[in-house]
């Protein structure tokens, strides 16, 4: 081995070889530290974000839903408002009072409406009816529901017809059923219980006359009565029927 080799300055020159070496080694480790750290960081947050979206859709999985509104501004249909009886009436019982041609359909009308009370007589007038229904309430077995067909026999007025709903403002809903008569006064008297709808709104028209004027095959020769049990005497009390229910 020469001199030169075993030298001071061969001694220097591995002194700094190994301190280099020694330097790359921590170099590496710690580099290979802040890779692992950074994958480390890497991993976690990727979990963080797994089970955070997993949570969300599991929570909008179970989120109550809303359901869309189904409230319209589309206007309701008007009807005759049904107000609680007052003192006099029976709830839940209707009445009826009529001349000759109730009596023509009596029976259909309390087919159409069990246990209906119906009174009706030959000539009878619109005061009579009056006079009927007074008594019937001063005993306490007027209907909350009273029906009325005596437009028949002769002219009404005005004052008639608010002396019977003066009568029947307790009602719960009152009917009046207009006339189909070979008679001047059945245009006059079909105006008027039309015309009084709008005064009274426990108050509604069952409108006869439209529906037996496009059926005359169902009237007798005085084209006002009704054979009894015939399709005419059906319908009319289908028709009332109808009123009474809705």
């Amino acid at each position: 081995m020469s001199t030169q080799e075993n030298g001071p300055t061969s001694r220097a020159a591995r002194t700094k070889a190994k301190r280099a070496s020694r330097r790359r080694t921590t170099g590496l480790v710690v580099a290979a530290v802040v890779v692992l750290a950074l994958i480390a960081a890497g991993t976690a947050a990727l979990l963080l974000h797994s089970t955070t979206t997993t949570n969300s859709q599991v929570a909008g999985a179970n989120a109550p839903t809303t359901a869309p509104s189904t409230s319209s501004s589309a206007p309701q249909a008007t009807t005759t408002t049904t107000q609680a009886p007052g003192p006099g009436f029976v709830a839940g019982k209707v009445t009826a009072v009529g001349d000759s041609v109730m009596v023509d359909y009596q029976d259909e009308l309390a087919k159409a409406i069990p246990g209906i009370t119906i009174d009706a007589a030959v000539s009878r007038q619109w005061y009579d009816g009056i006079t009927i229904l007074s008594q019937m309430k001063a005993a306490g077995t007027l209907g909350a529901t009273v029906i009325v067909g005596l437009a028949t026999n002769g002219p009404l007025t005005a004052s008639e017809i608010s002396q019977m709903m003066n009568l029947l403002s307790g009602a719960s809903h009152v009917i009046f059923i207009n006339t189909h008569v070979d008679q001047p006064w059945q245009d006059p008297n079909n105006q008027l219980l039309a015309a009084s709808v709008s005064q009274y709104k426990n108050l509604s028209v069952v409108d006869w006359y439209a529906l037996a004027n496009k059926n005359p095959s169902w009237f007798g020769p005085d084209q006002t009565h009704l054979a009894i049990n015939g399709a005419g005497t059906q319908q009319l009390a289908s028709l009332i029927a109808a009123q009474v229910s809705g």
